[in-house]
């Protein structure tokens, strides 16, 4: 008897998984290596794991329906072969593929005001009608659930989740998304993680958040250096850093590591630019006066000597730190000056990134 492929198709779409309902062929399952020689024919099965508990079973389903439609002459003992299939490589899974734009927000050292830019920025971002979210990947000192004024929310599954994968949608609050591992503890209770504990929870909250379309995610990084950074940078492909710095003396020199880290050939982040806050106090009843106690134009000087932009000088104002406190962040405060600093700063982005594309 003659045998062809297709009488081989054919005879294994009778073979139905067990387990799932379907036909092997219409499961994918069937290797495109049919071989016959003679009365022998061969092929191979396809399955996701190599030990799969149903491998015995479909390849001797599959050997009885070849010899069922093909005849009992035909040679099929032996000759059912298992291959597993190949999973893509990681760099071939796009991660956050409707987030046009992916950019960490750093600081050398901590106390420079970094979760305040980036709180405000990403208000000052959604109010130039952008569609925006936020990372708190400070595992260690969560603030934006309290700088937006939402410690008590507690975020749901989002019905965009499927039977394979559960997502969480993000809390949203003055048009930004929002996740942090302030939702999941209590208020003031201790994050005592070990780092691969840390990091695998920052995965978790990129991976499997419903961040839906974004033109920008913006991520509040931990201050200074760790595996957090690392592990980011290598999960996601960043757009770029913003990194945070104060005037003073000792934190340029921090902030200087965390430009190097980014700008390492290993790491190989572009540096969007340096936002120097804390530049002058204003005091409320003298709005035009100008005092550096911080020293003045440090992370200015800085920036210029390493040759990246200077994205903003942000005043320090009592009202700054009490918006915050109060959970509705000065850029919502438009008409104000500092809010009119957020807004600079979310423009000269937006601005930059065009250019860019």
């Amino acid at each position: 008897m003659q045998y062809y492929p297709a009488l081989v198709i054919e005879a294994l779409r009778t073979v139905v998984h067990p387990e799932k309902g379907k036909d092997i062929v219409s499961l994918g399952m069937v290797e495109d290596d049919i071989r016959i020689n003679g009365n022998r024919v061969s092929f191979s099965l396809l399955f996701d794991r190599p030990n799969d508990p149903m491998v015995g079973t479909l390849k001797q389903k599959a050997a009885e329906a070849i010899k069922r439609h093909l005849g009992p002459e035909v040679e099929i003992e032996g000759n059912i072969f298992v291959k597993i299939k190949q999973r893509p490589k990681a760099e071939d899974v796009p991660v956050l593929p409707g987030v046009k734009n992916i950019i960490a927000v750093a600081s050398g050292k901590g106390g420079v005001g970094k979760s305040t830019v980036a709180a405000n920025l990403a208000i000052a971002l959604s109010q130039a009608g952008k569609k925006v979210g936020l990372l708190d990947a400070d595992i260690f000192g969560p603030s934006v659930p309290l700088m937006f004024g939402v410690e008590d929310a507690r975020p749901v599954l989002s019905d965009k989740s499927t039977e394979t994968r559960q997502l969480i949608e993000p809390i949203s609050q003055y048009g930004v998304k929002m996740l942090s591992i302030g939702f999941f503890v209590e208020p003031g209770q201790a994050v005592v993680w070990r780092g691969a504990m840390a990091t695998n929870a920052i995965r978790q909250l990129v991976t499997e958040g419903a961040w839906g379309d974004l033109d920008y995610l913006l991520i509040d990084m931990p201050p200074g250096t760790s595996d957090i950074h690392i592990s980011l940078v290598g999960l996601v492909k960043l757009t770029g850093a913003i990194v945070v710095s104060t005037p003073q003396k000792v934190a340029l020199a921090d902030a200087r590591k965390g430009v190097d880290m980014f700008m390492n050939e290993k790491v190989n982040v572009p540096v969007l630019g340096i936002v120097e806050n804390m530049a002058w106090f204003t005091p409320a009843e003298l709005p035009n006066n100008k005092y550096y106690i911080f020293g003045k134009d440090g992370a200015k000087q800085l920036a210029e000597e390493l040759n990246v932009p200077l994205l903003g000088q942000i005043p320090i104002v009592q009202s700054i730190r009490e918006a915050g406190d109060t959970g509705r962040p000065a850029a919502l405060e438009s008409d104000t000056p500092q809010g009119q600093a957020f807004a600079a700063l979310a423009q000269k982005l937006i601005d930059y990134r065009e250019i860019c594309q």
